[in-house]
């Protein structure tokens, strides 16, 4: 499958950000918050925001997938969720508000496009079952 490949691809993203921010409350002696540490407080978001994002993605695209979409669109799909959780991400860590802006746009337009192509696909599927 080939949402398989994107989903091994964004759990690693995932991991990459959680370990991050284990890193950064060892060095800043922070077991719970941020503790007043901006770079932590910007980690933390980065994480927690591609873990709000992620699942919902991945569940549109495997669905999508498994509805029989062609390849070209689920990796279409799959590329511009990675991307742009990676653009967030960087926006995030390197307090890049352009960087930040574009990959929430993206993301947002993202699930858009995903929510409309299953929907697409169940309704027309539905009328050839007619």
């Amino acid at each position: 499958m080939i949402s398989s490949l994107y989903a091994a691809m964004l759990a690693l993203l995932i991991v990459w950000l959680s370990l991050r921010v284990i890193k950064l409350r060892r060095e800043k002696k922070v077991r719970l918050g941020f503790g007043g540490e901006p770079e932590l407080q910007a980690a933390i978001r980065a994480q927690g925001n591609a873990t709000e994002y992620i699942p919902n993605s991945l569940i549109l695209l495997v669905l999508l997938e498994l509805s029989g979409a062609h390849a070209v669109l689920v990796h279409s799909g799959s590329i511009a969720v990675l991307v742009s959780r990676i653009l967030h991400a960087r926006g995030l860590l390197t307090e890049s508000l352009r960087y930040r802006i574009l990959g929430m746009q993206v993301t947002i337009f993202t699930l858009i496009g995903l929510a409309v192509a299953n929907l697409a696909y169940v309704v027309f599927s539905g009328l050839r079952m007619l």
